[in-house]
């Protein structure tokens, strides 16, 4: 066999190696269930939930098939509140055309925050909760001590 024909073979046989290699990584890199930063893994998932939310495109939300803003989803979750419909637990899955973005957790979240409901995402059949941190705990930074409930006035007496 000559140098050359030896040399073709390893190269033959070389590119098709590197490429099924490159394949294996993909594909592991791929497979690996990273959870968001914004979430943790719930210990106590409710066996149902009192609102379920789809995402949708232009991140909207699909409540029982009207895509919502997130001032109207804040709307629709006052009226429930104001007529003592239940709203403790709040879960948003995949849309059919449209996967969960992080700009709807981050509404979701704030809403869950401001009107105290628990929320959660289903993806991909895991549920995690999500966690609404503020700025200075999501860097790390001990939070600010919380104002008195009821000050004192200035110049008076309690």
């Amino acid at each position: 066999m000559t140098e050359t024909g030896a040399t073709m073979r390893i190269s033959q046989l070389a590119f098709p190696t590197a490429i099924a290699a490159l394949a294996c990584a993909l594909l592991a890199g791929c497979g690996r269930s990273q959870p968001r930063p914004d979430t943790v893994r719930a210990p106590n998932i409710p066996a149902s939930f009192d609102v379920t939310l789809v995402a949708d495109k232009d991140n909207q939300f699909d409540l029982d098939g009207a895509p919502l803003s997130e001032e109207d989803l804040k709307s629709a979750f006052r009226y429930r509140q104001e007529e003592s419909l239940p709203l403790g637990t709040v879960l948003l899955k995949r849309g059919e055309k449209e996967k969960i973005k992080n700009e709807h957790i981050v509404e979701l979240a704030r809403i869950a925050h401001q009107m105290h409901f628990r929320a959660f995402i289903d993806e991909k059949g895991e549920v995690s909760e999500i966690v609404a941190q503020t700025k200075e705990q999501a860097e790390g930074k001990p939070a600010a001590p919380a104002a008195p409930e009821h000050p004192i006035p200035h110049g008076g007496m309690r």
